[in-house]
């Protein structure tokens, strides 16, 4: 009876060990610099290569802080993840899209930096990409 009881107050401190080390895994949320995303695509393609591009707000230019929250989005084997970050003041665009250019020109000069992770996993992350 004694060794059901330890197995029983084992048991109920692993589920407790397990739903806390659960709820505290780091995310977007627990960065600085007020992250928000204005703009997400995904292609369709769910056998391919498949494609997500985001357009992120930030308060202040944290490069550290900007890299790690391109390390917590989505990547997928074989696909390619970007993230355009922008100021919080200045213009955004609504849109991104895939091919060559991936939001309208004008917004170029406001991207202050873009996070990339590539199909073989390689991470490339650039200070004002378009100057």
């Amino acid at each position: 009876m004694k060794l059901k009881h330890i197995l029983i107050a084992l048991a109920v401190v692993l589920i407790g060990w397990f739903i806390y080390d659960t709820l505290s895994i780091p995310s977007v949320d627990d960065l600085e610099g007020d992250f928000k995303e204005v703009a997400m695509y995904r292609n369709e393609n769910n056998t391919g290569p498949v494609i997500r591009l985001y357009a992120v707000t930030v308060a202040d230019t944290l490069w550290q802080q900007m890299e790690q929250y391109g390390d917590y989005m989505p990547h997928t084997k074989y696909g390619n993840t970007k993230v355009y970050f922008f100021l919080k003041n200045n213009p955004v665009p609504s849109q991104v899209y895939p091919g060559e250019s991936n939001f309208e020109a004008r917004f170029q000069e406001f991207a202050v930096a873009r996070y990339e992770k590539d199909a073989m996993g390689q991470v490339s992350f650039v200070r004002y990409p378009y100057e």
